[in-house]
Parts: structure tokens; sequence; C-alpha cells
């Protein structure tokens, strides 16, 4: 049965745990496993660490996640001999949690150096954005350049490219696969409205307003992985789900 693990990538061990169950036969093909809440009850961990160790197995092919339905297994397990511990990866939560520590910082920098000629620029990515929110491949090539613009309004090369290199780590099959079951146009809108308020408290060189517009669109953003992925899919009930959606809006 499912025991509580230690702390040390939370979401590789809680991995690690069901992979052996699906190995043993404990968890069998084509069986669905428990609610996430309940997985997180009696591994000791938090929703979202069970979350991005349900992706690392989907990535594997090990499980299957049914929208609205559940999260089911989808093949045996093979129990393979030991090896060297694959090189580590950070989850989608952990990459989102530094993005708002360091850009938050950024944002409320910006805010103080800002010039005409810098809300232009953002005002033009707001214009792109808009144009591309049904295409996800657009829209994240633009996000990015949102949030590299507001370290370039720092000044300071080393933001800049730290900025960019963050956010290309959600370039991983696993943050892929997460975002798959929830970006779309309306997640693109809401955070097209968030950048507009970052841009606006930045305008106004307003710099506690701009870092908290920049920390409101990050909770934001792990809001929407977990609304999508959490509530709607292991079909919790209805009234659970309204709620987590209104939480979400703006």
């Amino acid at each position: 049965m499912f025991s509580a693990v230690e702390s040390r990538r939370l979401y590789r061990q809680v991995a690690d745990q069901i992979r052996s169950m699906i190995a043993t036969g404990e968890l069998a093909v084509g069986q669905r496993l428990p609610p996430e809440r309940e997985l997180a009850e009696k591994l000791g961990v938090s929703r979202p660490t069970i979350r991005e160790a349900l992706i690392v197995l989907e990535v594997e092919g090990l499980v299957h996640i049914r929208m609205g339905s559940g999260i089911y297994v989808a093949r045996k397990h093979t129990v393979q001999p030991a090896q060297p511990e694959r090189e580590p990866f950070e989850g989608p939560f952990e990459l989102l949690q530094a993005r708002s520590i360091i850009e938050c910082a950024i944002a409320e920098e910006a805010a103080q150096r800002a010039t005409a000629g810098h809300i232009a620029l953002l005002d033009e990515n707001l214009q792109q954005m808009a144009s591309v929110v049904n295409d996800t491949d657009a829209a994240l090539e633009i996000d990015r350049a949102f949030h590299t613009a507001i370290a370039g309004i720092v000044g300071n090369a080393v933001l800049i490219r730290f900025t960019g290199e963050i956010y290309d780590q959600r370039m991983t099959p696993y943050f892929e696969k997460l975002a798959s079951h929830f970006e779309g146009p309306d997640s693109w809108t809401r955070a097209m409205e968030e950048h507009r308020a970052i841009r606006d408290a930045i305008a106004a060189n307003d710099p506690a307003a701009a870092k908290q517009a920049m920390r409101t669109h990050l909770d934001r953003s792990q809001k929407r992985f977990s609304e999508s992925f959490g509530e709607e899919l292991f079909g919790e009930d209805e009234g659970g789900r309204a709620a987590a959606r209104r939480n979400a809006k703006i």
C-alpha cells in the first residue's frame, strides 16, 4: 500500500512508489488510481507534488490521464536493474515558484527605471499576444518576450539571460505534458490580462504594485495548472470545480 515519503524531490519519490506498485501488480493495467486528494493524504505530500509525479508517469506511458474521469494505469512497468539516478529535472511547480521569487523583484526594479520607450515595447507585446491566443506555440514565444523585456528595463544582462533561461526550463516533456492539459485560448487570454496589469503598474512607476502584479500573475499561472489538472481531472463534485474556477478568475 501507499506509504508516506520523506522530503527529497518528493514528486520523484512519489513517481517511484507508484511505478513500483505497477510493476508488482498492486496497481493493475486499466485500474483507476485513487483521487488526487486521497493520494496526497496517504503519501503525506501536497497535491501539486502528486500532479508532478503523475505527469512523470504519463510521459513514461505508464498512466493515462482521462480528463473528467481520472488517472488509469496504461501499461505494466518492467523492473529494470539498478541504474545510476537519472539527471535531476525541476518540476513545473518548482519552476513557477522560482520564477515568482526572481521576477517579482525584477518587476519592482523595472517600475523605477521604465521609460516611454520601454512601455511602448510592452504595449507592442500585448498587441501581439492578443492576436495569437489561439496558437500556443506563438503565445509561448510572445509570453517569453514579455518577461525578458521587463528584465531588459532593468538593464542588467545577467537578469535578461537568467529570465530567458529559467523560462526555457518549461520546455521539457514534463512541463509540456502538464501544460497540454490546461493551456488554450482562455488561459492565454487571462495571462494577457495579467500582463496588462503588470504593464500598467510599471508604466505608473509604482514598484509595489508592479511586484504584486507579477506575483499575482505567476500565482494564477500555478492555479491554472492546479484547477485543470486537479478538480476537473479527478471528477470531483461540480460545486468544487465551480468554486475553483471562480477563485482563479480575475
